[in-house]
């Protein structure tokens, strides 16, 4: 079996024409990377065509979890999470199947944990500006305004709050109590690295470009940001009161 340090956390619900490019592109990048695809029930043969690929030669480094029916990115992510740390990966990644992360850039997440010795790195849009292309105006307002309402509650002082191109070294994802992670949408990015923050783990945000996604239909939903918007509050509440893990020695 090829072994990775890596793997690359990829959640979907009717991907097809997505799917199968983005795994490709991935593999074929320099760093030897592994792949999980947890697919939330596609009725489109998203998961079809990853079983495709995993019988064509690729079952030593290609995976996929089906699951029945749409149960939220949060929890997409928690069990691919589990799934990881069971498996004994160092590097866990988050990332979006559309094209809109450049598969180019996991190396440089890569290099900011493995390297240079941080234990989450983002692919953020706004730390050096604002990278996005394709957006509509309005979407891109709301994305980076979103992120400055987080850090004007919270003080978490990170530029690109709900960012969800994401590397973690596997001490952060087995300190924070995964099962005690309240939001399924959006507000699941944010929490995430608040409590990451809270705990004390270093955090990069690496300068990345957000391209639009060219294919499919975006997931994105008024709900989804809600439940960000109004789980901030909470995560302020949070920060006061709550008792967080200790930081790990290792």
């Amino acid at each position: 079996m090829n072994t990775s340090d890596s793997i690359i956390i990829i959640p979907t619900y009717n991907e097809k024409e997505n799917i199968e490019k983005i795994i490709q592109a991935v593999f074929g990048l320099e760093k030897f990377f592994h792949i999980l695809v947890i697919d939330d029930g596609s009725p489109d043969g998203t998961a079809s065509i990853v079983h495709r690929m995993i019988d064509g030669g690729l079952a030593d480094r290609l995976f996929i979890i089906e699951r029945s029916g749409k149960l939220g990115l949060g929890t997409a992510y928690i069990t691919g999470f589990k799934w990881a740390l069971e498996h004994g990966y160092d590097y866990i990644f988050e990332m979006d199947a559309d094209f809109s992360h450049d598969p180019n850039d996991l190396p440089r997440l890569y290099a900011a944990c493995h390297f240079e010795g941080y234990d989450l790195a983002i692919g953020s849009r706004y730390v050096s500006g604002v990278n996005v292309v394709n957006w509509p105006m309005t979407r891109v307002l709301m994305s980076y305004f979103a992120s400055m309402y987080v850090r004007v509650i919270t003080g978490f002082h990170i530029k690109d709050t709900t960012a969800g191109f994401k590397c973690y070294k596997r001490r952060v994802l087995e300190t924070i109590e995964l099962d005690k992670v309240r939001f399924k949408g959006y507000g699941f990015q944010i929490e995430m690295k608040f409590t990451a923050w809270k705990i004390g783990f270093r955090i990069k945000e690496v300068p990345v470009i957000f391209v639009n996604r060219r294919e499919g239909v975006s997931k994105m939903s008024g709900g989804i940001f809600s439940e960000a918007f109004f789980g901030v509050m909470r995560l302020r509440w949070d920060g006061w009161f709550r008792k967080y893990p200790p930081m790990p020695t290792h």
